[in-house]
This record gives structure tokens, sequence and C-alpha cells, in this order.
């Protein structure tokens, strides 16, 4: 019978003291928790999935500007799914149900297919992967081209991180990014790319996010192989967000500035992608997936200790 909660089937994972649910509907995140402290913000199973909350983002993160590109010699116009600002948001996969492909206690592996449709020309598969660790959870997204065609291909994930007690003005942020994407403020759409130095937008140094509003793409993520966003309380705890820079060029990272009290900077969001917003126009680190080619990413999310 079809589960009676709005996001699908809850899969529980339980490693320890490590506990993670993933729904069926998006095949999301929408909860993990590490020695009873909640690494990110979740819903309540009674409704559905608020704000993109644990979300899988794909065939491409984001926004399209207009929900419009051009795929060969052919314009085409996507369903605009954040009519407010006229552009489309984050892919094909958040309100798809998700099969079961195979699961342990603490890992679980959901796929779906992403078939041709309105404004999106080419069949996908895609697998999300789920595996508890000691300290956390690591979180992969892999898509493979089934079509006859090659295709444009971009991912991330959307957690809301929360680092302790508080909200997002009780908390720090350390992210080694040198350049940002600047955005128009009525539709968030990319501008240009500078650098951060002396701006509000410059966390190489971690410092506090009281009274910052951000929501900009990073990227310029240091020399290492790995990037780490770290989010800190004023007790010390905290989460860490880590991920390879060779898969994951960017990172989105937002505040949850909402007009809704309740809602309001409750987590950052820190979304590391392969591509910027708007990509599938500017082609900027877009993957381009020959028939029968692959593509995965990782992302892992860590409990700090205080």
């Amino acid at each position: 019978m079809p589960s009676p909660h709005p996001s699908g089937t809850q899969h529980e994972l339980v490693l320890d003291d490590v506990r993670a649910v993933v729904t069926e509907v998006g095949g999301g995140l929408r909860s993990l928790a590490v020695a009873g402290r909640d690494l990110v913000v979740g819903f309540p199973v009674e409704v559905p999935r608020p704000l993109y909350r644990g979300s899988v983002l794909a065939p491409w993160p984001n926004r399209v500007a207009d929900g419009r590109w051009t795929s060969g010699d052919q314009v085409q116009q996507l369903a605009l799914t954040e009519p407010d600002r006229g552009n489309a948001l984050h892919g094909l996969t958040c309100w798809s149900a998700w099969e079961l492909l195979d699961r342990t206690a603490s890992t679980l592996r959901l796929g779906v297919r992403v078939w041709p449709q309105q404004g999106w020309p080419h069949l996908l598969d895609v697998v999300v992967g789920y595996e508890l660790t000691p300290a956390g959870l690591r979180w992969t997204v892999e898509g493979r081209n089934t079509g006859e065609s090659a295709a444009p291909w971009g991912s991330s994930v959307h957690p809301y991180l929360v680092a302790g007690p508080g909200r997002v003005d009780d908390w720090e942020l350390q992210l080694d990014a040198a350049r940002v994407l600047t955005v128009d403020d009525e539709r968030l759409l990319p501008t240009g790319l500078a650098d951060v130095e002396g701006t509000d937008l410059d966390f190489r140094t971690s410092r506090s996010l009281r009274g910052l509003a951000v929501d900009h793409a990073y990227t310029g993520l240091g020399a290492a192989e790995r990037a780490t966003a770290t989010v800190r309380a004023a007790d010390g705890g905290g989460v860490a967000m880590h991920w390879s820079t060779a898969e994951l060029p960017w990172v989105q990272v937002h505040t949850a500035d909402r007009p809704d009290p309740a809602d309001d900077r409750v987590g950052l969001a820190v979304e590391p992608m392969t591509c910027p917003p708007d990509a599938l126009n500017s082609g900027t680190d877009l993957v381009v997936l020959q028939p029968g080619d692959t593509h995965s990413a990782s992302w892992e999310i860590e409990a700090l200790r205080s």
C-alpha cells in the first residue's frame, strides 16, 4: 500500500549513535543526528518537505533564468518552479518517487529515472547513496546518460546545517573560498565574479554570521583537493561539510532568511555544486554526459565536538 506520509516511505538508518531518515519522495534527507544532536534542519513526517530541506538536486542545481536554455539547436522551456523570480529551480527530481535499490542497517541506495519531458529532452538514471559514518554521513549522487544523445548534467544536495544551540546569528562560518558569484537582488541571477577580499562575503577566516544575509555561490576553493565548510556554535561544537573540489568546484551558501519567524535563519544551507547557477545557459563547469557516461559526486557531513 502507498505510504500515508506526504514524503512517502521513510527509510531509517542507524549506526551506533548516528541516525538518519531518508524519504521516498525526492530521495532526500529528512533528518540526521549524532548522539541525539541534530546536524541538519529536518521536518515532521506529517508534512510535505518544506524549502528544499535535504533535497537531491539534479540534473541541474540552483537556477535556470526564465527556465529557458538551448539543447543543440532547440530552445527548451522548463516549468518555472520559482515563479516569483521567473526561474526553473533545483532540477527535476525533488518531487519524484525514488525506488529502493538496496540497503543495510546503515546504508541505502535509491534510484529514479528522469524521462524526456517539456524543457528536458534527455533520458537519465540518477542514483543517490547514503552511508552513515561514526561522525555523520557520506552522501553520493550519480547520474547516468541512458539516452542516445549527449546530455548536460549538474548536481548538488541541499542540507541546512545546524551547528548547535540557537540560529544562524549565533554561529560562525569558515569557508576557504576566494571568489563569489555576484547576483541581482530581484532574481538572484549571476551578474559577475568577484574577489571576496574586503567584503562581508569573506569567510576564509572563521567569523560570525550575525546580521549577514548570504545567498551566493562561491568558487576558488583553495589548492587542496578537498574543501570544508565549518559552522560552529558558541559552545565550540558544530558541524562540518567536506567535498572534492574536482567534482564540486562551487558551493552555494544561504543564511535561510525567511518571512516566517518559524523558518527564519534556523539553519545554514551549504550546497556544494558541480556547476554555478544558470550553467545550462553559461556552460560554466557544466558536465556533458555522452550516451552511457556517468558522473558521480560525494559529500560528507560530520559532527564536531566542543
